[in-house]
């Protein structure tokens, strides 16, 4: 046994730097993200299969959609090539490839996006369930499968799906939130 040096302080332990931490445990630090995703993105998968299951493409009213509130709200299957609202319509790769950098950039920029703090993640989370969810539709059918459709009057709202609602939803609360909460940096003024 060597003698302990006392010039030399003994070394403490120390959680390693950022750039070194382990792979798992970077992913951990994102799990409530990963996992609201991974549900979005099956709930989303699952509907749509089902639906593809139960009326023929397209479906746009009756006799084929199913009525859930007759005269407001019901089930059809029809293909959104476009964006919101069908925006540049017939564009679905292109939109594809735009759906994926936008997740590249999510994950290139996370820590700038703060995607570590609870609540950013449960936002972040049901935005790349329903872009991931939409981008899949995009290249497996060249278009994205929408079918919750409501109808208020004579008003027909867009038919969208559960990867949409993630989307908005994601969307909205990142707003709300971003708005909310003051920056670090930003100077006060004095009065």
């Amino acid at each position: 046994m060597s003698p302990v040096d006392p010039i030399r302080p003994l070394a403490m332990p120390t959680r390693p730097a950022p750039e070194e931490t382990p792979a798992p445990e970077r992913v951990s630090d994102y799990r409530l993200l990963l996992i609201l995703a991974a549900s979005i993105f099956v709930i989303d998968q699952l509907s749509k299969e089902w639906i593809a299951a139960r009326l023929p493409f397209p479906t746009y009213g009756p006799p084929d959609a199913i009525p859930v509130i007759s005269g407001f709200f019901y089930l059809i299957h029809v293909g959104n090539t476009g964006a919101a609202w069908s925006m540049f319509a017939g564009q679905s790769l292109v939109l594809g490839a735009v759906a994926a950098l936008t997740l590249g950039g999510i994950f290139y920029w996370r820590k700038a996006l703060g995607l570590r703090a609870r609540f950013v993640q449960i936002c972040f989370g049901l935005l790349c369930g329903g872009i991931l969810g939409n981008l899949v539709d995009r290249f497996r059918h060249q278009h994205v499968v929408d079918f919750l459709d409501f109808h208020f009057g004579s008003y027909v709202y867009p038919t969208f799906n559960i990867a949409d609602c993630g989307i908005c939803v994601g969307v909205a609360l990142f707003l709300w939130h971003s708005l909310r909460e003051p920056k670090a940096d930003a100077p006060r003024r004095s009065r």
